[in-house]
């Protein structure tokens, strides 16, 4: 497998163009390395900061002054130690010096060996490859892996787990011999079986040598190890089936390989055991037969990927540090559109990267999925996902994106980033779904943490804030809410009415918007996704800097929560929602942000005045319901208009106006008309054609 086509970094990272110029490329260069060592002094701190009796917890139960690697028995008396009889064996000796060591050592060893698992990865991407490429993948790389889940977990447990991993990625690309290629994974074999994988691999790509070097060395370890602790191997090996059976808790959330999944899924028994073995003989002969195949197109560290995500959807047990497999396998390069071309890294980089519950909403009928997310990625890249071969046309040149010309009216002084151009194409839908969703996750965790993490951390603050806001309304003549409160509420309908809305149509709505906007008008619904997000954003930035409470939540002023029923303000948490998110997030609103944003975006695009109108009606009813049930103050809706207005003008500094405006007024004033974009005034029925993207 090491051969002169994994030389240099691929395209993996961003490919570079010719005439980059090399000061910017250094610049860039620069920043991300000094990202990359900002990551690891920020994981070095997380580490120290944290009490000793809390941090590095499983280093402490193998190798601390009562740690299983100090007994006289067997290591599998306790549930602690799930490692071979061989990582014992190896570990025994060390354990007094490593006592000396935890803390300072151990986490700048881990660190090292980091830095250096993303320096030889980046090394290992396929050719051809570009100049930019090759000077930014291994700080890229590493950045990377310090975000990574299973990285932060080694660090803050004290894992050994990259190991493994630094051994085969040094046995397949740094080291020259297949001998010595095999002697490195054999030992990694030997600490983590299902490595062995990797000796099939050299064995169907014509590395005999190495296949069998690893084969050895495996037996070689494995019997040492059984000679030193005869117990604990048959404890091990055929006890316990291959370490299948040890742990506290296999059937654990931690455990993402097939054996835990089944585990989770209430299977038990000689029935689990046999669909476990089924499952992952299919799994072995799908994911080894496409690892050999893009081995032999030269897309080596994609063939190890999967193979590494192989081993880990069969192992017994395979934790959350174990799972480095999945963020390597980011090289492969999946669709044949450029605006498909993300689509796989993102998705591979947040499930690295992110807790699942941020990926899908924690929701019953999606709990099967959500538990078992980052076996799903494992699995997909191993059986499933359609990665380009590099004879493929659209390796090195996929379809490209249609752009609309830059626009005049676009200020000269503001900073452009030199990546935002008008795209008129439709995005790639699974993509723009998964940015929703951790947006909308980021959202509500931001949210909380306005108030450090914790509703009434906040509560005074907010009470403060409120009392303020109530004041200013006071003063400018405009405090209404307490009347149309009351007001409402001795009308049964209108309050029922008002109470539906509130809780109804906040999200109907705008997600209807951006799904017509996709499927019929992609470049407007770009425009408005842009400008809603900007817009959030800010509201995000305000519900930090401001906690407010709503009229419901202010004691002494009498409004009537209608929505969420009396509320007891003698309690630090009180209604039915204030355990689940932050009720303090007032000012700006939202509701009626996102309210007015439907509306403007329905008032310029709407074909029909009766369309207009109803998208008119739906910020009118929004503020209606927001003040009516006492969950915003007057000001919050000026709140929410500003900083929605603040989210379409910053689209505007950004690109300019839209496209479909742009057009028009070119084709007004007789210029060239814009490749690849639509009026959007023009909607008659004469001009349906036009609609529809080519």
């Amino acid at each position: 497998m090491a051969n002169v086509e994994h030389g240099g970094p691929g395209n993996a990272f961003g490919a570079g163009g010719p005439g980059t110029p090399r000061a910017r490329i250094g610049v860039v260069r620069v920043a991300l390395w000094l990202m990359a060592a900002v990551l690891a002094l920020r994981q070095l701190i997380v580490v120290l900061r944290t009490p000793e009796g809390e941090r590095l917890t499983d280093l402490e139960t193998w190798i601390g002054p009562e740690g299983v690697l100090h007994v006289n028995g067997s290591f599998y008396d306790t549930d602690k130690f799930t490692g071979t009889p061989f990582a014992g064996l190896v570990l025994k000796p060390f354990s007094r010096a490593a006592e000396q060591a935890l803390g300072w050592g151990w986490t700048f060893g881990t660190l090292a060996l980091v830095v250096v698992l993303g320096m030889v990865a980046a090394r290992a991407l396929p050719q051809p490859v570009a100049r930019r490429t090759s000077l930014l993948a291994a700080p890229v790389a590493i950045c990377l892996l310090m975000l990574s889940l299973p990285v932060r977990n080694t660090l803050y447990l004290g894992q050994t787990s990259i190991i493994p991993v630094l051994l085969v990625l040094l046995g397949c690309f740094a080291v020259r011999g297949e001998r010595a290629s095999g002697i490195l994974i054999g030992i990694a074999a030997a600490l983590q079986p299902t490595v062995l994988l990797f000796a099939a691999l050299f064995w169907f790509t014509g590395r005999r040598r190495a296949s069998l070097s690893t084969g050895a060395t495996f037996l070689a370890c494995t019997a040492l190890a059984w000679a030193a602790m005869p117990h604990d191997s048959w404890t091990y090996w055929v006890h316990h089936l291959a370490g299948a059976g040890l742990g506290a808790s296999p059937g654990s959330l931690a455990n993402q390989s097939l054996h835990g999944a089944l585990l989770r899924f209430g299977l038990e028994g000689p029935l689990e055991i046999g669909l476990f073995v089924a499952l992952g003989v299919a799994v072995i002969g799908l994911g080894l037969r496409r690892a050999v195949r893009y081995a032999k197109d030269g897309q080596l560290l994609l063939a190890v990927a999967i193979t590494g995500c192989v081993a880990v959807a069969v192992s017994p047990t395979t934790w959350q540090h174990q799972l480095l497999w999945v963020l390597l396998a980011v090289v492969g390069r999946v669709g044949k559109k450029q605006s498909d071309r993300y689509m796989w890294p993102v998705a591979v980089v947040l499930v690295s990267t992110l807790p699942a519950k941020m990926m899908l909403p924690n929701m019953p009928v999606v709990e099967p999925i959500r538990d078992n997310i980052v076996l799903i990625a494992a699995l997909a890249a191993a059986t499933v996902v359609p990665f380009l071969s590099r004879t493929a046309p659209q390796y090195q040149a996929p379809i490209p994106t249609d752009y609309a010309k830059p626009a005049p009216a676009r200020w000269s002084w503001v900073p452009l980033l030199p990546f935002w151009r008008r795209v008129t194409t439709r995005p790639n839908l699974l993509l723009e779904l998964l940015l929703i969703r951790v947006g909308y996750s980021a959202y509500q965790q931001a949210r909380l943490a306005a108030t450090g993490g914790t509703n009434s951390g906040g509560r005074a603050t907010a009470e403060q804030h409120g009392a303020q806001i109530h004041s200013i309304e006071q003063f400018l003549r405009i405090d209404i809410e307490h009347w149309v409160n009351h007001a409402v509420t001795k009308v049964s309908w209108l309050e029922e009415f008002f109470n539906f809305y509130y809780t109804s149509f906040h999200f109907v709505v705008p997600l209807t918007v951006l799904g017509v906007l996709y499927a019929r008008r992609p470049a407007d619904y770009r425009w408005a996704r842009s400008a809603l997000g900007f817009a959030t954003v800010l509201a995000l930035v305000g519900f930090w800097l401001y906690p407010l409470a709503p009229p419901r939540l202010m004691p002494g002023l009498g409004f009537i929560d209608t929505v969420h029923g009396v509320q007891d303000f003698s309690k630090p948490e009180y209604g039915t929602l204030t355990a689940l998110t932050n009720q303090y997030a007032a000012m700006p609103s939202l509701h009626f942000g996102w309210s007015l944003w439907c509306g403007v975006v329905i008032v310029a695009l709407a074909p029909k005045w009766w369309m207009k109108a109803l998208g008119l009606l739906h910020p009118l009813f929004t503020v209606s319901a927001i003040v009516a049930t006492g969950n915003h103050w007057v000001l919050d809706a000026v709140g929410g208009a500003t900083v929605v207005g603040a989210g379409f003008g910053l689209g505007y500094l950004l690109a300019g106006p839209r496209v479909g405006r742009s057009r028009t007024l070119k084709v007004a004033t007789g210029a060239e008309p814009v490749t690849g974009a639509r009026p959007v005034i023009d909607m008659s029925k004469d001009s349906a054609k036009d609609r529809t993207p080519s």
